[in-house]
């Protein structure tokens, strides 16, 4: 059994004893039930759970997605059965007042494709405490930039990710992360990333964004966001994010701009760069249409359109078509040209 297969059955057990140690404290002091919040923020995912304190210790929870492509990377081609970010993680909570809660994930990639048996990554990996004053949580997670851009990808996790064009989708290891309650819809947070970090190359890096909205777009019509990373994996980045839903339709738009400061051989004079994202999506039934178009000035550009088909509320089937472009200020050498066709069924548990 390799590390990652012992290091997820490990936290699995402990966290059942914590769940039993907790039913039977429940049971002796004979306190009423205490609702409690559970919002773990995982990839390109944020789940909300409200039940007893006493069932809230352990929670399995995952998704499968697995596609069939033709990949076409700069004239090389190739088929492939791959997966996209498929993950397992155990998530939940402790109940330690009325007003406190402790609250944790650990959660790893699972690639189906890999050609080893060795295929868990590791993904967010934290634990905080949750109040009145907001919440704290500390260990290997997203930054808040990378939270900010809400739903607005509607390619995520996929090979038409903002990811391959726009910088600030990190998950940093050595991170404390900080979010404010709600107050009236509008939340502000602020990640700090130690100089500890592998890719901080001994620099600390901050990030901190503002919020306002729903970005699942079910309580509110708008979401919009502003998020800046200063020295965070080597980078300063400004983004402005909004998502809106008229009637059915969901429209979304980003704006980024960054520049490289430093790496690994120390201060870099990097040129800052502009770029902006357009989204949509719409529901026909059981179907939802989805298009995209990304641009980063000396990057490239990238077209994406695909369909869903919603099987069940956790099954659904899907078709897109990805074309992205680097240019050759990116490449060095000449422009490139990488085109992607896949169906695929995704099930979340």
């Amino acid at each position: 059994m390799n590390v990652f297969h012992k290091t997820l059955l490990a936290s699995t057990l402990a966290s059942l004893t914590l769940a039993s140690v907790q039913a039977a404290e429940t049971a002796q002091n004979n306190k009423p039930d205490v609702k409690t919040d559970i919002n773990i923020d995982s990839e390109r995912g944020n789940t909300m759970q409200s039940q007893q304190a006493s069932d809230s210790a352990v929670i399995l929870y995952g998704k499968l997605n697995i596609t069939a492509q033709y990949n076409d990377e700069n004239g090389d081609t190739k088929n492939t059965i791959q997966s996209n970010e498929s993950r397992l993680g155990v998530k939940g909570g402790y109940q330690i007042t009325d007003s406190l809660e402790a609250f944790y994930t650990i959660e790893y990639k699972v690639d189906t494709s890999s050609d080893s048996s060795d295929n868990f990554t590791a993904r967010n990996q934290f634990v905080g405490l949750r109040g009145n004053l907001g919440s704290l949580a500390v260990g290997r997670n997203d930054t808040i930039f990378k939270r900010s851009e809400g739903k607005v990808d509607q390619f995520n996790d996929l090979d038409g990710d903002i990811k391959y064009l726009f910088k600030g989708q990190n998950r940093m290891a050595q991170t404390a992360t900080y979010l404010t309650p709600d107050m009236n819809g509008f939340r502000i947070g602020a990640t700090y990333v130690a100089d500890a970090e592998a890719n901080q190359y001994g620099e600390n890096g901050y990030s901190i964004a503002a919020f306002y909205g729903d970005k699942t777009l079910k309580k509110t019509m708008f979401y919009a966001s502003v998020a800046y990373d200063d020295n965070v994996k080597g980078y300063e980045i400004l983004r402005a994010t909004a998502q809106m839903k008229i009637m059915k339709l969901k429209l979304g738009a980003m704006y980024q701009q960054q520049e490289e400061t430093y790496d690994a051989a120390g201060t870099v004079s990097g040129s800052r760069e502009n770029g902006y994202l357009l989204s949509a999506a719409y529901p026909v039934n059981d179907f939802t249409l989805k298009a995209q178009y990304q641009d980063m000035e000396d990057v490239g550009q990238s077209w994406a359109a695909g369909v869903d088909y919603k099987l069940a509320k956790p099954t659904k089937l899907m078709a897109f078509w990805i074309d992205r472009t680097y240019d050759t200020a990116y490449t060095g050498s000449s422009e490139e040209t990488d085109k992607y066709f896949a169906v695929g069924i995704e099930h979340k548990f």
